[in-house]
């Protein structure tokens, strides 16, 4: 598993945990046949909001450092992670300046958005 998915994985939970979560299905009625259980529509996350709910949160630069946002997550923040994060996220030639810094955040902040999260703008420009 990458440095993404594990991103991904601490914000959103895994599959097992998502697997564990069903919906009850209708109990018949003596009037009326059980209808089919359509599956509940999957909302966006507010990652915003969970990433805030966090345990740490309010002691991290989550918002707009990349290693922050590792920590907050439980993630090792060093280089060599930083590096394959951005290797995965297109940037092969990552040296850890703080400008590949700020791009991986938003790169990373970006791939959340197009995996079902809802990120505010800010966290994407």
């Amino acid at each position: 598993m990458g440095i993404f998915s594990s991103i991904k994985n601490a914000i959103f939970g895994s599959k097992a945990e998502a697997a564990e979560v069903k919906p009850a299905a209708p109990a018949p009625t003596a009037t009326a046949p059980a209808a089919p259980a359509k599956p509940a529509a999957i909302s966006e996350l507010d990652v915003a909001a969970r990433l805030d709910a966090m345990e740490g949160a309010d002691k991290l630069n989550w918002r707009t450092s990349i290693v922050d946002l590792m920590k907050l997550l439980g993630l090792d923040p060093s280089f060599a992670n930083r590096k394959e994060l951005a290797g995965e996220l297109g940037d092969t030639n990552y040296s850890g300046s703080a400008d590949e810094n700020i791009w991986l955040h938003k790169k990373t902040m970006q791939e959340i958005a197009k995996n079902g999260g809802k990120v505010p703008a800010e966290f994407l420009d």
